[in-house]
């Protein structure tokens, strides 16, 4: 736990504390015949999880730079913690991780960081005991090595990125915004992050993250968001969202690799209407009217070892392929489209 500084005591206790830590009515964007988001409406619950989804290009990282007043909308009004997204103050109320990742490489880790920490107003001395304890945590200071010493080019990448997150958490923001965090990240590193996000929500921070990455997004958050060529599909509590999208799904795991047989049961659209082929590993939707019972018996008759054989919810990966129009594939017709990486599915 971190105590706030003198400087952030002042914006922790404002005098009117809203429901939601982001409202957003009506927003949109357009650059030139381009529309980058089109009338975009949120509201973000104060200490939740919130993920921004979608394909590439679908208005994510747009969406963000209007909530951080870097570009403005066109039209439509955002509030942060119950003010303008233009006040000047509120940004030191929030950190953000950009998608582009920015430091200035020949400069010694501490000072960059010193420095990151003083933009946002916060004392040197304040700065300094607070980059310490959260080096400490990320392992980029230990008994055998002081990395803060360091300049940022000799470090590794994951190192690099472990500098900018902790940099976008120094002055103990309200708001955390992180766009696609876990790109690039190998999965020691990944596990720290998610470990933090979860942290700061106990500690009753807002978290929005964009992410292509569906498992995270499901592991991870309160609520989700699916943008789609700029426009909301999707918008609720995963519990909801999967509670709504039915019944019909079983997740199928072989205990080896799958036959000719297995394949041609898969692609019977009586009894299949969607599958989701992870080679030893099926997610699928029935089709109408189907019995799960039947494919059981046809998959075991085929021969097959059944290692997992589990009537489930579908998994938000399902959802957001069906929301954003991708076409699932059929046994030996290549890999699915809609630009998102599955990561792992099948979560009941």
């Amino acid at each position: 736990m971190y105590a706030p500084t003198t400087h952030e005591t002042t914006w922790l206790v404002p005098r009117f504390m809203p429901d939601y830590t982001i409202e957003i009515d009506n927003i949109a964007k357009r650059y030139a015949e381009h529309v980058a988001v089109s009338d975009l409406s949120l509201r973000v619950p104060k200490g939740a999880v919130y993920g921004l989804l979608g394909p590439n290009g679908a208005g994510k990282t747009t969406t963000i730079r209007m909530i951080l007043n870097i570009i403005a909308p066109d039209k439509g009004t955002i509030r942060i913690l119950g003010r303008p997204a233009s006040d000047p103050g509120i940004t030191d109320r929030i950190g953000y991780l950009p998608e582009e990742r920015g430091l200035y490489r020949k400069m010694q880790v501490r000072r960059v960081l010193r420095f990151l920490a003083e933009l946002k107003g916060m004392r040197r001395a304040d700065a300094d005991s607070r980059i310490t304890e959260w080096m400490e945590r990320f392992d980029l200071k230990t008994a055998e090595k002081d990395w803060g010493l360091s300049k940022i080019d000799e470090l590794s990448r994951g190192m690099q990125q472990k500098v900018q997150f902790i940099g976008t958490l120094l002055h103990d923001p309200d708001l955390v915004i992180l766009d696609e965090p876990f790109s690039g990240l190998d999965p020691i590193n990944a596990q720290a992050l998610k470990d933090t996000i979860v942290e700061l929500k106990q500690r009753g921070k807002t978290i929005i993250f964009s992410t292509h990455l569906m498992d995270n997004a499901e592991r991870l958050c309160d609520s989700v968001c699916i943008i789609a060529r700029g426009e909301k599909v999707l918008d609720g509590s995963i519990t909801d969202i999967k509670h709504s999208h039915g019944t019909r799904n079983v997740a199928l795991s072989l205990g080896g690799s799958p036959s000719a047989e297995i394949s041609a049961i898969m692609a019977d659209r009586s009894l299949v209407d969607r599958v989701d082929d992870s080679n030893r590993f099926f997610e699928v939707e029935l089709a109408a009217g189907a019995d799960a019972q039947a494919l059981l018996q046809r998959v075991v008759g085929a021969g097959a070892i059944v290692n997992r054989f589990e009537i489930v919810q579908p998994s938000l990966h399902q959802i957001f392929l069906e929301k954003v129009g991708a076409t699932p594939r059929a046994p030996g017709e290549g890999p699915w489209t809609g630009g998102v990486e599955t990561g792992m599915t099948g979560h009941g």
